[in-house]
């Protein structure tokens, strides 16, 4: 049985050569596309392309083929205009020429087969009726039926014509209604599927300055089918609420667009997206921006604990002006680095972030510290009589242990979350504060290779 590569290698030799006999094929192979092209790529697998052409056009009704257009196309989004155009009907051809397609189009016709006579060195032309070409080529040659297959004699494919059904690309062809003839610019304006965007962040911290460099990067994906060169690029990305480790209170205005509810981030630059191509362009290159970093302990409800918890680790700084601009950020995740005693950057962790507007503080978790830790006791339980019917009040002492292994001292931010209703504090041996109705917060300053204790007694409803 054939193999499939070598009716391709064939096919696409006959091609190459231009061998194609009896009439010439009537197919455009003139470079065609748009003069200009604009692509907004939205994060949900749409894009609206705004492609720009100069076309000479005669009165009345013509046919126009727009080669290049994305092989992904939505045909019933499309839309045309131009002075004194009207469009009658469209057509979207993606029957692509493959060697394979080229092939299965000549079944019942005859082609030509050229070898090479392994005895005498000369090519040889033999006429062939194509009987099948489904997993393999089926011929009739004379009298006999034969399989085209690889046998180590150099073959070439002649087709007498291409047929008009296949395409050398996407074409997108229009019946126009022009009042006058002339050459004018026309615009075509449609969505399609195929190509979509992530952001990436690149974060190295300094943490004997407190400062970190933050470069940012775009990544758009081209599986559209089609290439668009030199396109003015935009990307889009919704104020999304899922997937991040922190909470945004942006107030401060940002140099980049607003789209309803939308962000739109355009690209520094004109940008060719080929076909099948991932590419990466800058977005943010911001450096010596403050930051902080955090220890954080977190529980929901009361309980003790026998082994010290490893505390999280974030660093924080405020998504403010940056090298003179307010930017929002994208979604996307950040790799942070931190450059160890020689200067050198480390990897230390990822984390993700929603989209942030500009003027909001951002937390990036990169982990736990295994030299920071606390340890939880409940010390006393017990219900409280109330006058209040409907509900009981509980009053729990509780006890946290903060240890510091490092050789400088920390703050640990302790959350206690899964309050009841009507919470007091009582008691405590540092201050903390309610953050919400059903969480006390308290920052723990422990000193260096030492320990802290925080006691409190919290009253609460049940």
């Amino acid at each position: 049985m054939v193999r499939r590569s070598v009716l391709a290698a064939g096919v696409c030799a006959a091609l190459m050569a231009g061998a194609v006999q009896a009439q010439e094929a009537q197919i455009d192979t003139r470079p065609g596309g748009p003069e200009r092209v604009d692509l907004t790529i939205y994060q949900q697998n749409v894009t609206l392309v705004e492609d720009v052409r100069g076309l000479s056009i005669p009165a009345g009704r013509s046919r126009q083929e727009f080669p290049g257009v994305s092989a992904s196309i939505r045909p019933e989004t499309v839309s045309l205009s131009g002075r004194g155009l009207e469009v009658v009907e469209q057509n979207f051809d993606y029957d692509l020429l493959t060697p394979d397609k080229l092939m299965q189009s000549a079944v019942g016709q005859e082609i030509g087969l050229v070898r090479i006579n392994p005895g005498t060195g000369r090519e040889e032309t033999q006429r062939a009726t194509v009987l099948a070409a489904n997993e393999g080529v089926v011929l009739r040659v004379g009298g006999r039926v034969e399989v085209l297959r690889d046998d180590g004699v150099p073959t070439r494919v002649i087709f007498d014509e291409v047929p008009a059904n296949l395409r050398p690309r996407p074409t997108l062809s229009v019946t126009l209604d022009a009042e006058g003839a002339g050459r004018r610019d026309v615009t075509l304006t449609y969505l399609t599927s195929g190509l979509s965007w992530s952001a990436d962040y690149v974060m190295r911290v300094d943490e004997r300055t407190s400062t970190l460099d933050l470069v940012g990067w775009v990544t758009i994906t081209n599986r559209s089918g089609a290439t668009f060169t030199d396109a003015e690029t935009r990307v889009v990305a919704g104020d999304v609420s899922a997937g991040g480790n922190y909470r945004g209170n942006g107030v401060a205005a940002s140099d980049d667009q607003s789209l309803g509810d939308y962000y739109v981030y355009p690209l520094p630059e004109r940008v060719t997206v080929a076909n099948n191509q991932n590419k990466q362009v800058g977005l943010l290159d911001a450096s010596g921006v403050p930051t902080t970093k955090r220890y954080l302990y977190e529980s929901y409800g009361f309980s003790t604990q026998t082994q010290p918890q490893a505390v999280e680790v974030a660093w924080l700084f405020a998504n403010g002006p940056m090298n003179g601009r307010n930017r929002s950020l994208p979604a996307g995740t950040i790799r942070v680095y931190i450059n160890d005693a020689t200067g050198e950057p480390r990897f230390i962790g990822e984390d993700s972030i929603d989209h942030t507007p500009a003027g909001s503080d951002l937390a990036i978790t990169t982990g736990e510290a295994f030299d920071v830790t606390v340890q939880p006791r409940v010390i006393s339980e017990e219900r409280v009589s109330t006058r209040i019917v409907d509900y009981f009040r509980t009053r729990r002492s509780v006890e946290y242990t903060v240890r510091n292994a490092r050789s400088e001292p920390v703050t640990v931010e302790i959350r206690q979350g899964g309050l009841g209703r009507d919470t007091e504090i009582q008691a405590q041996s540092q201050p903390g504060e309610l953050s919400d109705s059903r969480t006390i917060v308290w920052r723990v300053q422990v000193p260096a290779n030492g320990e802290t204790k925080l006691t409190a007694t919290i009253e609460t409803g049940g």
